[in-house]
């Protein structure tokens, strides 16, 4: 079963800020870094989807497509990119020494990863 990016920020959307009256049994950090796995995912979903469109066998490569993202969606999104998946993958891993993710940074790699899916292609208008 595959989910759509789309689908991924918005779920991820509803973990950072649920509807009113919902009852919240995850603390906000938990939600936070739910989130950021979801953002992450979706991410990885819109590499995939853009590599496929542009030269499929980029798919396979692994961290080489996040590199050669420069030359084939110029340095602004390359650079936004690699930004907002370091700070997902950091997000996303839990270590006993530190806090979990602030849900207000994760607002923030909302918003860039939807500009990002925009930028790369893979919402449908």
């Amino acid at each position: 079963m595959t989910v759509s990016p789309q689908t991924l920020t918005t779920a991820a959307g509803r973990l950072l800020l649920p509807e009113p009256g919902t009852a919240q049994t995850l603390s906000p950090g938990l939600r936070a870094r739910a989130a950021a796995v979801l953002l992450r995912m979706a991410l990885d979903q819109c590499l995939d989807a853009y590599w496929l469109r542009v030269t499929p066998s980029m798919t396979r490569i692994g961290k080489h497509r996040m590199l050669c993202l420069e030359w084939y969606a110029g340095p602004e999104t390359a650079r936004r990119c690699r930004t907002t998946w370091s700070a997902l993958s950091a997000a996303c891993h839990y270590r006993t020494s530190e806090l979990p993710p602030a849900p207000a940074e994760i607002r923030t790699r909302l918003l860039e990863v939807t500009g990002l899916l925009t930028a790369l292609g893979a919402t449908s208008g």
